[in-house]
């Protein structure tokens, strides 16, 4: 789907926000794209969109390279960024000059979407709350049917019924030829949501698993006190939240947050493990 190698991109010629960065990702996957503020998880998602431009590297998405553009990649990309503009027309309206972009647009599926998400068809979008917005151009993407769905901060402005609903539709809108791509600062609201992490720091990708080779090779528990065997903790009401190699093959639910603060505190202690 999606095949990336030795990127450099960066807004100033003499600073790179991103060197000889390489991955693959593969459809049939819900990707997590992790990173502290300023790591380039948007430029990243706009290079893949072909809306900024690499100094070097290739992009390969879906067999073109989207800096050209073509309509035909285009009409399999759905990109919903983290800021847009709505005009003043009704749902219906923006529709009909939207949608023709995307020859396998389901306005049944789309309707559904809008009712799922309970928002007020007849009313203009300039009107509606950003949170309605937002569900708007996330029920529109999905409806495209485009096999590369990116997500810049989805559930910015969502409240906590919301980011419910959003976690229960995207699921269901994973198919064996889709690839979808989730950027997010906010990385409670993608549990039990992804099925890969992806986290960039320093200019390239820190980590890059499965969540089932995650905790095949690391435990996250509780525990009463420290040891040489913890890779990462955090101070708890009864001792510490740990991140710890998993020599004895226990089951554990993957804490998102607590991984994420441990690839960049330990990241040397947790490169080892997954090379």
């Amino acid at each position: 789907m999606i095949k990336i190698n030795d990127l450099n991109f960066g807004y100033s010629k003499h600073q790179l926000l991103f060197k000889n960065l390489s991955m693959q990702l593969s459809n049939g996957h819900i990707y997590g794209l992790l990173g502290k503020n300023g790591a380039g998880k948007s430029t990243l998602l706009k290079n893949l969109a072909g809306l900024v431009y690499a100094e070097s590297g290739s992009i390969d998405v879906l067999g073109f390279d989207p800096a050209k553009r073509q309509p035909a990649l285009l009409a399999q990309i759905c990109f919903i960024p983290e800021e847009f503009y709505l005009p003043s027309v009704k749902i219906d309206a923006y529709v009909k000059a939207n949608a023709v972009f995307y020859p396998n647009f389901d306005h049944t599926y789309f309707a559904s979407l809008l009712a799922e998400f309970d928002i007020p068809v007849g009313q203009k979008l300039i009107n509606m709350s950003y949170g309605q917005k937002k569900k708007v151009i996330i029920a529109f993407g999905l409806a495209t049917q485009a096999k590369l769905v990116i997500m810049d901060e989805p559930t910015n402005g969502l409240d906590i019924p919301s980011k419910a609903q959003f976690r229960k539709i995207m699921a269901s809108a994973l198919t064996d030829d889709r690839c979808i791509i989730i950027s997010t600062h906010q990385v409670r609201d993608l549990d039990n949501l992804i099925d890969t992490v992806i986290m960039l720091d320093e200019n390239s990708v820190a980590l890059k698993a499965s969540i089932e080779e995650i905790t095949n090779k690391l435990t996250f528990k509780r525990i009463k006190e420290l040891d040489d065997t913890v890779i990462y903790a955090e101070p708890s009401l009864s001792g510490y939240n740990a991140v710890m190699p998993n020599y004895h093959q226990e089951d554990s639910k993957l804490d998102i947050e607590l991984l994420f603060n441990a690839v960049l505190a330990a990241k040397n202690k947790l490169k080892p493990i997954f090379n």
